[in-house]
């Protein structure tokens, strides 16, 4: 790195290579669009190597532009944690965990683990989003989280993954319903009804799942909804647009306007998996991993 390079001509790279625009990258900044393409060209000449191709409006990254942007985007993020690690020391907290996941880990297994881990780890700060799979694993790769709780069967190779729940499906009905667990024998009477499903993009490898609970059926469903949210399942079948099928994690006695039967006589199942960076550097993370590990052996 050349003596004049510093961490603002850094996230000004970034910024070029985010919008592949100057004047959009400039405006982002709010810096003037010349001064921004001298600090560039500053950079690169520092460098000894050329981070874009001009071609008129257009830019581009070149191959070491793009390798440039993939560090940095990784290495000032974990600079920010360790910044904010620090940070936190310093007010008498022992640092923070970041966590992703999708709706039916809270409902049971994320508080249970996090009561768990704050008798012995009261000042460590939880930082909770509910974001979808695939996203979780962008997050993870790119250290924007420390764990997710994801379904999902294939998954990169520095991503870190223990199951912790293996759990059955369940019809999710209408209050009125006709059907009860007194009188339902199996799928096949509800083949005339309409699904409301998640969505493929929530995680294929769960929705290919719950297409095969309907092959091994008999039938192949009319979905007339999809969704990513459990809440717009339940309000969509509480107001009686179709039916559904969800894991039993996301069930819950206090859900207004629907009722619920358990499909335990159906082979499928759904896993819930903890997911994490297998280069993950905050000094947290291990020791949660240990508590999480000897709950769910």
């Amino acid at each position: 790195m050349g003596n004049q390079l510093e961490y603002r001509h850094l996230n000004y790279f970034l910024a070029v290579a985010d919008e592949l625009h100057f004047r959009k990258a400039a405006e982002r900044l709010y810096i003037s669009q010349p001064g921004l393409s001298r600090q560039i060209k500053q950079m690169e000449e520092d460098l000894g190597v050329q981070l874009f191709e001009r071609h008129n409006r257009k830019v581009i990254l070149t191959k070491a532009g793009e390798y440039l942007k993939r560090e940095l985007v990784i290495n000032l993020k974990q600079l920010d944690d360790i910044l904010n690690h620090t940070k936190l020391l310093g007010h008498g907290k022992k640092g923070q965990l970041k966590f992703g996941y999708v709706g039916s880990a809270m409902q049971r297994i994320i508080p249970e683990l996090l009561l768990h881990y704050r008798d012995t780890n009261p000042d460590v700060v939880f930082s909770l989003k509910e974001i979808d799979n695939q996203k979780q694993i962008e997050d993870l790769l790119n250290f924007k989280i420390d764990i997710g709780f994801v379904r999902l069967e294939h998954i990169p190779p520095s991503i870190k993954i223990k199951r912790v729940l293996n759990d059955t499906f369940c019809l999710v009905l209408p209050k009125n319903h006709p059907l009860d667990t007194s009188n339902f024998e199996d799928l096949c009477q509800l083949k005339e009804e309409s699904f409301i499903l998640f969505d493929p993009q929530y995680s294929q490898s769960y929705y290919n799942n719950v297409m095969q609970v309907f092959r091994d059926s008999g039938f192949a469903p009319l979905v007339s909804h999809l969704t990513i949210h459990a809440s717009s399942v339940y309000k969509l079948v509480e107001n009686n647009f179709g039916i559904s099928i969800v894991p039993k994690s996301l069930t819950s006695s206090h859900i207004k306007g629907v009722k619920f039967i358990e499909l335990d006589m159906m082979p499928q199942r759904t896993e819930l998996s903890m997911v994490w960076h297998s280069e993950n550097r905050n000094p947290i993370l291990m020791g949660f991993l240990d508590v999480a590990k000897q709950q769910y052996p």
